[in-house]
């Protein structure tokens, strides 16, 4: 969720709007209020969009270990910016959350020569294809030397969309929306295949002592401040080079014993900071059972509207999408950017099971039996990054951004091993969840100077 971090300075810059308010935000989840928002994903729904506007669309592989620990995702990320510059992106994220010292890699590379098929995308040196039956995706990516990928992932359960159309339209016509964003998902698969990692090593041994670095420090000191700056960062970079080495590390998935998956294809056609303030998404994997939720509040310009999907399943079957989530950030303390960050993490999920026709749901005639709760807690004592998106653009974009629109976005990725609990149907269990819980923008910041954006 939420990687359009690479997408070019263009995707995080720009001033907030004015206020248009919720006649203005036509929800997936306010069109399904009325009906079962469960809908089965078809080969269709899998296509890549790619219009000619700015957008960002992404294609995101996440894989559980559930006896190892390890986490991770495999993504594509293409995006467009204003009509004007397409580019593509593969990103890799792998973490140990057992030990988590031995293991925590993030690769992006841009991708050449890319190219949308349908369902499918290729570049040099990458693949990502979906079999006729729809049923089952490979994965393979030689594009990064650090993080080579051959993947097997293959659906345990039906796909999963909130509605016959999954979008949440901004604007005053939904026919002619000024912004868009949507989700489909795969939230139950297995996962085979291999990691191949080339993972930084420090050597013990350096090449200066403190000692050199001070003589070298004071024969510099009649040269100028800006000569002083190149020659130091240009003595850094050498030093960093001499001291890494690389460990090579295979890492498989077997097919007889393979590993969770959850598969999400995302599309958000407009500014990140427009659409949405602020983002949580998890999702939890047991032997018997998974839960996520893709959750988003728009910013005051809409009326910090929730829009919030949440998907359980059984070892084989989806046993409900709802709507009705309530997210609860608990023993929340302000961090040293000034965002108020969780240390524990509480979703809870209500709907209707997913055999509830549109009529029952229309007609008030849901028995009591086919409703359902359900509950993921844990805590959020496993950061696996804190991801400083405006680190990603020049300093006088983010004074811009920050200091006129109240943008100061960040992204709390998590990884916890069998802490978090799953309650559902009167049954509780443990499992290995993924969590991100991310802050964009001040929910009241909406002054004059915003208004422009030129």
């Amino acid at each position: 969720m939420l990687k359009w971090i690479q997408g070019g300075i263009s995707a995080v810059t720009g001033i907030a709007e004015p206020v248009y308010g919720k006649d203005c935000i036509h929800s997936v989840t306010s069109r399904v209020k009325d009906q079962q928002p469960y809908r089965e994903t078809d080969r269709e729904d899998l296509y890549w969009i790619a219009p000619d506007h700015t957008n960002v669309e992404t294609l995101t592989f996440y894989f559980s270990d559930l006896n190892t620990g390890i986490v991770g995702f495999a993504q594509i990320i293409h995006s467009n910016i204003v009509g004007l510059h397409t580019q593509a992106q593969f990103t890799f994220r792998i973490f140990d959350s057992k030990n988590p010292k031995e293991l925590n890699l993030w690769t992006s590379t841009k991708l050449e020569n890319f190219r949308i098929e349908g369902p499918n995308f290729y570049a040099d040196n990458l693949s990502v294809e979906l079999n006729d039956e729809n049923t089952t995706y490979h994965f393979i990516s030689e594009v990064c030397e650090q993080s080579k990928i051959d993947l097997i992932v293959t659906r345990l359960t039906p796909g999963a969309k909130a509605g016959d159309d999954p979008t949440t339209y901004y604007g005053n016509d939904m026919d002619e929306p000024w912004g868009t964003m949507r989700h489909v998902f795969w939230p139950r698969n297995s996962c085979h295949g291999s990691i191949n990692l080339k993972i930084k090593q420090e050597n013990e041994e350096k090449t200066e002592t403190e000692a050199d670095k001070k003589d070298e420090q004071e024969e510099l000191n009649e040269q100028t401040e800006e000569q002083e700056q190149e020659q130091e960062q240009e003595q850094e970079q050498e030093e960093e080079e001499d001291h890494i080495t690389y460990k090579d590390r295979l890492i498989t998935f077997g097919e007889n014993e393979p590993v969770y998956s959850m598969f999400v294809m995302a599309f958000q056609g407009m500014k990140p900071h427009h659409a949405a303030k602020a983002w949580n998404f998890i999702y939890f994997h047991s032997e018997k059972h998974t839960a996520v939720l893709m959750e988003f509040t728009t910013p005051k310009s809409y009326g910090n509207t929730k829009v919030s999907v949440g998907i359980l399943t059984s070892d084989k079957d989806i046993l409900a999408v709802t709507t009705d989530n309530q997210v609860t950030h608990l023993d929340a303390e302000i961090d040293s950017v000034g965002w108020n960050i969780p240390k524990n993490f509480r979703v809870d999920f209500n709907g209707v099971k997913s055999t509830v026709t549109d009529d029952e749901v229309k007609n008030n005639e849901v028995k009591d039996d086919d409703r359902i709760a359900a509950t993921v807690e844990g805590p959020l004592n496993n950061l696996v990054e804190r991801i400083d998106v405006m680190g990603e653009v020049p300093g006088f974009v983010k004074n811009i951004v920050s200091g006129v629109a109240g943008t100061k976005p960040y992204i709390y990725q998590y990884a916890s091993d069998d802490e978090f609990t799953l309650k559902v149907n009167d049954e509780e269990v443990k499992g290995l969840a993924w969590a991100e819980v991310t802050f964009i923008s001040e929910s009241d910041v909406v002054t004059e100077e915003s208004y422009n954006e030129n």
